[in-house]
């Protein structure tokens, strides 16, 4: 994965409809073909950072908005306003380490399958050397 930022900061809120304080994306790395990469630095004033780590709620929201992230990439490449997307399910979900403050946090999003408004997914999460979550998680496209 290619670990330099194509967009970062305030740029990530044209790729997705979260604002702050809900925002669990700080970096896209960009896509190639089915798959995409997105981070996201740990801070403790992060709404689901308890007792200096991510919590779980936190990093399933941070896949979420991975995902969207890509939709997001894609549809202002396009031209096209950015669809809202809503969870439809989270399934095989493990955790394997909760991230402290300050890790940053690098995802892969492999897109398994698309069919009509609906994606599964499947992700990474990972710090430099560790794998701290992986799951499958299908996406309900709202377009307008």
């Amino acid at each position: 994965m290619n670990r330099e930022a194509v967009i970062q900061g305030e740029g990530i809120l044209n790729l997705i409809p979260q604002r702050p304080p809900i925002v669990m994306v700080d970096s896209f790395f960009g896509f190639e073909e089915n798959r995409s990469y997105s981070g996201l630095t740990v801070t403790t004033d992060n709404l689901f950072c308890e007792a200096g780590r991510l919590q779980e709620p936190g990093i399933i929201e941070h896949i979420a908005q991975s995902a969207a992230a890509r939709i997001g990439f894609i549809y202002t490449r396009q031209g096209e306003k950015v669809p809202l997307g809503f969870i439809g399910s989270v399934d095989k979900l493990k955790i394997y380490n909760l991230p402290e403050a300050g890790m940053k946090l690098f995802t892969e999003i492999t897109v398994v399958q698309e069919v009509f408004d609906i994606t599964l997914i499947s992700a990474q999460v990972k710090t430099e050397e560790e794998l701290i979550a992986e799951c499958k998680m299908k996406i309900f496209i709202k377009k307008e």
